[in-house]
């Protein structure tokens, strides 16, 4: 039998190498092109708890890719403190995928999570650890950062609202915000809407209703894949788009003189219509738009 430990390093370079080539999702293939001991094993397989013959306890564990229009399923599964509710393979606890996730916990064992970002595509999030079971909840709580894991999960309810406050950021830092890049870069063909870079180190999932704000939610049709100098114009309202897709640069700006990054990176967007997903339910919502050009228009 492979050592274990032995097995979760290895895994964990193999990803870190692979998530570093394709920041914004590595395939299956890619994922299970894995062996450890000159033995290949693979990572991504179905259903979403994964136990090789020989270990002892859970490796990875995963989830589908949802429609652009609808959230990650952990994000209708974020307990206090931001751990991610997940759920059992059927009802039994005692089915082997569950008892494999259960010896996980109990050995504190490192997992890692994949969550789906494209058909075929993940996003790999690691390490993780199942830190506590909910049997009444046919689910297990996970810790996606080192900080949840010092957290008594039945001690969540009386800690600090601040204290609250600090992990639920961790969790965003750690799963929302890569996950909702990599689903919007992915729909995006790994382009800025507006001049089309391809350079993916260089892009960002902009938000177009703030993710503070209601309706901000972390869903392809609220999102922009911008490069880095178009998300910062479109976030400080210099840049707006209009809800039939056309960009506008504010008044202001369109009249200013200076270097070359003003006049072709900024100013020559006025005017552009959008380069949008294929897939109609990628594309950015008229209503969201039509909020945030308000906000722009405000700012003008």
């Amino acid at each position: 039998m492979l050592d274990d430990a032995q097995v979760r390093a290895a895994m964990f370079v193999h990803l870190e190498r692979v998530s570093a080539l394709h920041p914004e999702g590595v395939t299956s293939a890619e994922i299970n092109q894995f062996s450890v001991a000159g033995q290949p094993m693979k990572l991504v397989v179905q259903p979403g708890i994964w136990k090789p013959a020989a270990l002892e306890a859970a490796l990875t564990i995963r989830t589908t890719y949802t429609p652009p229009s609808q959230l990650p399923p952990y994000e209708d599964a974020i307990a206090p403190g931001g751990l991610v509710k997940y759920a059992y393979r059927g009802t039994d606890p005692n089915h082997s995928d569950n008892r494999a996730l259960r010896t996980a916990m109990q050995d504190e064992r490192p997992l890692a999570y994949f969550i789906g970002v494209a058909k075929g595509v993940y996003q790999a999030q690691f390490p993780v650890y199942v830190v506590a079971e909910q049997r009444e909840e046919l689910a297990f709580l996970i810790a996606v950062d080192e900080g949840q894991r010092l957290v008594d999960p039945d001690l969540v309810a009386s800690l600090t609202p601040d204290r609250r406050s600090y992990l639920e950021r961790l969790v965003r830092a750690r799963l929302h915000q890569p996950v909702f890049r990599a689903r919007v870069l992915q729909a995006y063909e790994k382009q800025c809407a507006m001049c089309r870079l391809q350079h993916t180190d260089l892009l960002d999932a902009a938000h177009i209703v703030r993710d503070s704000d209601e309706g901000g939610l972390p869903v392809v049709p609220n999102g922009l894949s911008l490069c880095k100098i178009h998300h910062a114009a479109y976030d400080r309202n210099i840049i707006g788009v209009r809800p039939d897709l056309i960009v506008q640069v504010r008044r202001d700006v369109l009249t200013e003189i200076d270097g070359p990054m003003l006049k072709h990176g900024i100013q020559a967007m006025h005017g552009v219509r959008l380069t949008v997903p294929s897939h109609r339910a990628a594309r950015p919502d008229a209503d969201r738009l039509d909020q945030r050009y308000d906000e722009f228009l405000a700012a003008g």
